[in-house]
């Protein structure tokens, strides 16, 4: 007959198992959408995985401070927690990796317009031969999340 401790800890496995398993689908599908170059895929379902991330960080946090609720699960769970833990980790290295990219070429853009921009205005320079203050360029430029 198995006991509630083994039941307890066989469920609490199979929690982090599926928990670990959505987690890692759904950061696998944002590492292919920045891959891709549609970070705006990703976008759609951040709010998700992050709700998910919280989930995991908390479930993991209380296994670290007590790593015995999970000992009373059979040896098949534990290691099926492990092999899906390892699979999470390196989605989640990729994933990484793709953000990073992401990033870098966003920053280039950002800072390569704003070269253009400075460069198309000229030098400022305060007052004129005259004395008189010159007119500023009324251009300006903006930074909008959403571009």
């Amino acid at each position: 007959m198995t006991g509630s401790a083994e039941l307890n800890a066989t469920a609490r496995v199979r929690q982090l198992i599926d928990l670990t398993e959505r987690l890692t689908a759904s950061l696998g599908a944002e590492a292919k959408a920045f891959e891709a170059h549609r970070p705006q895929d990703a976008a759609a379902t951040l709010a998700g995985t992050q709700d998910l991330a919280n989930a995991y960080r908390r479930e993991s946090a209380q296994v670290k401070a007590n790593p015995s609720v999970l000992a009373a699960a059979p040896a098949s769970e534990r290691t099926a927690l492990i092999r899906v833990t390892e699979a999470f980790e390196a989605v989640l290295s990729r994933h990484s990796r793709a953000i990073e990219a992401a990033r870098i070429i966003s920053e280039g853009l950002v800072k390569t317009i704003a070269a253009e921009v400075a460069a198309q205005r000229g030098s400022p320079s305060a007052y004129g031969a005259s004395g008189r203050a010159n007119t500023a360029d009324g251009r300006a430029v903006a930074f909008n999340r959403t571009a």
